[in-house]
């Protein structure tokens, strides 16, 4: 098989990106996959692919591409310029790419995390029955490099969404995350628990696919000690000694012995995947 796609820049970090390998945190594989899985599913769908065919997963910079055979490519995600061969092209809009041609994309408008898709999806060697790249244990391919080749599996069968049909939600200015306290909310006094819901925090420098490190208010701590390593599950909110939390990510560790105050639901952490430093966030506590 001969490769389809080059990356000619590779920008900020891009990576390989699917629904990820759930399953397997007995040996201490966390789920990964990718971070705003709506727009990752967006993509694929744009382009007739089952929504577990691999894309690319871009970070602010967003990434540039040479086709070396025929193609058709949609970018998702965070909103960003995109040209082929030096001309605007669309942004969430499938575009034809013949062999040679150069789709690049820019920095994003807002959010921070950009979907690359191709027919076909990235065809990369599956590691425990996924093609994602999880930067904590290394699992998956490396993350892509300037002259990187890469291969695209059989163009799809099923006919693509057309553009006017698919749904796409903007990358929030402010995150208002829902949270259920648990398992360990007793190890935290009731002032910590009002501080969590009224206060206001903001995503930190340091953060990644691992988590979101979030600068604000401590929360105070009912007893003293740590605990013995227990499992961590995607989407818990961690509190380190210092008391400022951090929400794990698809890329998370599977366990931990800091306690987890609470834990915020699958399904509204795509906004979190795609909040750049300095954004705010709340909390609501979910009864």
């Amino acid at each position: 098989m001969t490769a389809a796609l080059e990356i000619v820049r590779a920008g900020a970090l891009t990576t390989v990106q699917d629904l990820g390998r759930p399953g397997h945190a007995h040996l201490g594989a966390p789920r990964s996959g990718a971070l705003d899985e709506p727009a990752h599913r967006l993509a694929n769908r744009l382009l007739g692919n089952p929504p577990e065919a691999a894309t690319l997963e871009t970070t602010l910079t967003g990434c540039t591409v040479r086709a070396l055979r025929p193609t058709t490519a949609v970018v998702t995600g965070a909103p960003c310029p995109v040209t082929v061969d030096g001309r605007p092209a669309a942004w969430g809009t499938p575009v034809r790419l013949p062999a040679g041609a150069v789709l690049a994309t820019g920095t994003v408008t807002h959010g921070l995390r950009g979907y690359l898709a191709f027919e076909g999806g990235v065809d990369v060697t599956p590691v425990l029955g996924s093609r994602a790249t999880d930067l904590l244990t290394g699992l998956g391919p490396e993350p892509l490099r300037d002259g990187t080749l890469l291969h695209l599996g059989t163009p799809p069968s099923a006919p693509p969404a057309p553009a006017s049909a698919a749904h796409w939600q903007a990358p929030p200015g402010e995150l208002v995350l829902p949270v259920v306290y648990g398992p360990r909310a007793d190890w935290f006094t009731a002032a910590a628990h009002r501080t969590l819901i009224t206060g206001t925090y903001r995503v930190a420098s340091a953060s990644n696919r691992i988590g979101l490190r979030l600068e604000g208010p401590p929360l105070e701590r009912a007893r003293e000690g740590e605990l013995p390593s227990e499992g961590m599950a995607l989407g818990a909110l961690q509190v380190p000694p210092e008391g400022r939390p951090v929400l794990f990510l698809a890329d998370h560790p599977v366990t931990g012995g800091y306690p987890v105050i609470g834990v915020v639901p699958e399904e509204a952490l795509a906004g979190a995947g795609q909040a750049p430093p300095g954004t705010a966030v709340r909390f609501w506590a979910v009864r």
